[in-house]
């Protein structure tokens, strides 16, 4: 399926889910489609972190759903992700792997073992239950509700072509990704993000 139709499906079946993307290709077109500045944290020079980083916010907010993004080529250079996800287990976190069996963010250099990389089964073997694998939009769509809305931890991964996207990136540096995220799950849990509550008077 293409990287872009198949980013573009799942940003229509977006609901109040918290979303964090992976750096480069997802942030970008993930920004693109939804043009979201609080909803999402874009994770920029995420090295392989993002499923990490939002294991965090989804034990930080258990009633929230979160959805997390990464690429095989980050999911390459840290597997080992999977084992912090499966020993928390947590049952609002979705997480889209998007392989296109190249590195985007550095002009679709050939990732090594592409041909024979199998993401679905590298999950299981890491002991993850929920592990689903969609190769194309007919896949993805008619299996989305059992695998994205049904409550559990979730591995989806997603064979997708590569492209050359070299969309314009979110317009926010770091700290302002920051402040606009926490600031807005603050305003919609009540939990306490940072230490300086906001004054709204």
């Amino acid at each position: 399926m293409k990287y872009e139709e198949a980013v573009a499906y799942i940003a229509s079946r977006w609901q109040d889910e918290l979303v964090v993307t992976s750096a480069g290709t997802t942030s970008e077109l993930w920004h693109a489609e939804t043009g979201d500045t609080e909803r999402v944290f874009y994770l920029e020079a995420s090295m392989s972190l993002s499923s990490v980083f939002a294991c965090g916010i989804a034990q930080g907010v258990p009633d929230k759903p979160v959805w997390v993004f990464s690429g095989d080529g980050a999911f390459c250079m840290n597997p080992g992700m999977l084992q912090v996800e499966r020993q928390m287990n947590l049952p609002n976190l979705k997480h889209f792997m998007l392989s296109n069996r190249v590195y985007g963010s550095t002009s679709n250099v050939p990732l090594p073992g592409r041909v024979d990389n199998d993401y679905a089964a590298i999950a299981r073997g890491f002991g993850i239950e929920r592990v689903y694998s969609f190769g194309s939009m007919n896949e993805l769509q008619g299996t989305f509700e059992e695998a994205v809305l049904e409550p559990g931890h979730t591995f989806i991964h997603l064979e997708v072509e590569p492209m050359n996207y070299r969309g314009a990136s979110p317009p926010m540096d770091g700290p302002e990704v920051k402040f606009r995220f926490g600031r807005y799950v603050e305003r919609v849990t009540g939990n306490q993000v940072f230490s300086a509550p906001l004054d709204h008077d």
